[in-house]
């Protein structure tokens, strides 16, 4: 099984990818990750949002394999605890389909990315920069990965 991410934005700050990088590599031999950034809607004065954010669920929409288990990342959906997160990362493996992981503009989602969703995963009730949330995604799944590999990074 692989994964991705898509995320509208671009450039990371170095930070951001300098830790998402760590993260990828640790996961590389448990569940390979690829970054896919999706170029984000223009905003600014004069600009409609809600044009912004249907020209990114477009470019999201033509990014999204075929066949892949599509997980929106969304402050409405359902939080996961780490342990939670394990199983159901066990349940995705079991399917024998890739992963898909989205990550949205500032507005969020278009209503026709949500569609296309499988499922939506919360990070939890704080709103967090987009930016982070990628770094935030990748740690998430590598503790998700040494919990089903009973590796002793996760010690709760």
């Amino acid at each position: 099984m692989k994964a991705r991410l898509l995320a509208v934005g671009e450039k990371a700050p170095g930070w951001v990818a300098e830790g998402f990088a760590e993260y990828q590599k640790r996961l590389s031999h448990w569940l390979p990750l690829d970054l896919v950034e999706v170029a984000p809607g223009m905003r600014g004065k004069g600009r409609d949002a809600a044009r912004a954010m249907a020209d990114e669920g477009g470019r999201v929409q033509a990014a999204l394999p075929r066949n892949a288990w599509v997980v929106a990342l969304d402050g409405r959906g359902k939080a996961h605890s780490s342990e939670e997160l394990a199983q159901r990362l066990e349940h995705w493996r079991q399917q024998g389909r890739d992963l898909v992981f989205l990550i949205g503009g500032p507005e969020g989602h278009a209503p026709e990315v949500l569609a296309a969703a499988d499922e939506r995963w919360s990070l939890g009730p704080l709103t967090l920069p987009h930016m982070l949330v990628r770094l935030v995604l990748a740690e998430q799944l590598y503790r998700a990965c040494s919990l089903l590999a009973n590796h002793p990074y996760h010690r709760a």
